[in-house]
C-alpha cells in the first residue's frame, strides 16, 4: 500500500511537472531547444537576470597648463572685447552692495603705490580685490606680503606683463595681445602660481590687462580654475582721469556693480576721488564686498 501510494504520488508530481513544462512554452523546434518565455498572463513577477553593467564615470578633464594648450592650439576666436560670456561685469548682490577692484598693472613707470587710497581703505575698512600684476608683486613684495596678510583685501590675478588676453595678438589701446594659447597660459598661469605663493591659495580671480579678451581666451582662464573679470563701473578710466570725473563715475554704483580703477599712480586723480565718493556711497547705504 505504501509504494503503491507513493508510486501514485511521485506520477503525479511528474505530471503535474510535465503540464508546468508545457505552459511555459518550452519545447523544440527542429531538434534546437527553445528559450523559454514567461507567459504575459502570469501572476508572478520574472526576475531579469541579465548581468548589470556599470556605466564608467567620464574622466575628468585635463586642466594641467599644458593640455590646456593642446586642447585651444589653433582656435581662431570671433569676438573680442571686455564684454561677452564667461567675463563677470556684475554679481548677484545681496541687498546694496558693490565690489571695488583695484588693479596694480606693473612694468617701467607702474610699480608704485598710491598710498593714500590704499591707507584710507584701511581706515575706513572698505573691502576691496586687488588686481596684481607679478611684475608689480615682484617690485614690491614686502608691500604685497602686507596686502596679502590684511583680510579686507582679496589678491586676484593681473597677469604678467599686462598683455589682453587673445590667442591671435588682437590688440587694445595699442597694446600687443598674447599671440597664442601657450602665450595666453603662460600670462595668467605664472602670476597664478606667484599668488598661491604669496597668499597661500590659488587666486580666484583674473583680469586680463586692458580687461581684453576673446572667447578662446575666456575659456582659457576657466579652465585654468580661475573667473576672468571685466567691469560696470570704469571708474578712472587706466589712472586718466582727474579726481572730478573719477567721483562723478562712481555716482553710477548699484547692487551688484564692479568699479574698476588703479592703485599704482599715486600723481593720478584715483585716490583722491575715490576718498571723495566712497564714503557718499556708503552713506547712501551701499556696503562694499569682495568678488
Amino acid at each position: 500500500m505504501f509504494e503503491r501510494g507513493l508510486s501514485r504520488r511521485r506520477m503525479f508530481g511528474v505530471g503535474a511537472a510535465l503540464a508546468g513544462f508545457a505552459a511555459t512554452g518550452c519545447g523544440t523546434t527542429h531538434g534546437n531547444t527553445a528559450a523559454a518565455e514567461p507567459s504575459s498572463t502570469s501572476p508572478y513577477p520574472v526576475a531579469d537576470n541579465s548581468p548589470v553593467v556599470a556605466k564608467a564615470a567620464p574622466a575628468p578633464q585635463d586642466n594641467s597648463p599644458a593640455a590646456v594648450v593642446a586642447r585651444h592650439a589653433g582656435e581662431q576666436p570671433r569676438q573680442w572685447g571686455v564684454e561677452m560670456q564667461g567675463i563677470i561685469s556684475t554679481f548677484a548682490a545681496t541687498g546694496k552692495q558693490m565690489a571695488l577692484t583695484f588693479d596694480a598693472c606693473g612694468g617701467p613707470g607702474n610699480n608704485d603705490i598710491d598710498e593714500s587710497l590704499v591707507n584710507f581703505l584701511i581706515a575706513h575698512q572698505i573691502p576691496a580685490t586687488l588686481f596684481l600684476n607679478k611684475r608689480w608683486i615682484d617690485a614690491n613684495q614686502a608691500r604685497a606680503a602686507q596686502l596679502a596678510m590684511s583680510p579686507l583685501f582679496e589678491l586676484a590675478n593681473h597677469g604678467v606683463a599686462h598683455r589682453p588676453l587673445s590667442v591671435n595678438g588682437r590688440a587694445a589701446y595699442g597694446i600687443n595681445g598674447t599671440g597664442s594659447a601657450q602665450e595666453a597660459v603662460d600670462e595668467v598661469w605664472a602670476n597664478h602660481e606667484r599668488l598661491r605663493g604669496l597668499v597661500g591659495r590659488a587666486p580666484r580671480f583674473f583680469r586680463a590687462g586692458t580687461a581684453h579678451y576673446d572667447e578662446v581666451a575666456v575659456a582659457i582662464v576657466n579652465e585654468l580654475g580661475e573667473t576672468p573679470v571685466g567691469f560696470s563701473i570704469n571708474a578712472d578710466y587706466g589712472a586718466t582721469a582727474t579726481a572730478a570725473k573719477v567721483q562723478a563715475a562712481m555716482n553710477a554704483a548699484a547692487p551688484g556693480a564692479i568699479s574698476l580703477a588703479h592703485m599704482h599712480r599715486p600723481q593720478s586723480g584715483t585716490g583722491a576721488g575715490m576718498i571723495a565718493a566712497l564714503p557718499t556711497i556708503r552713506d547712501m547705504g551701499f556696503t562694499f564686498v569682495h568678488l
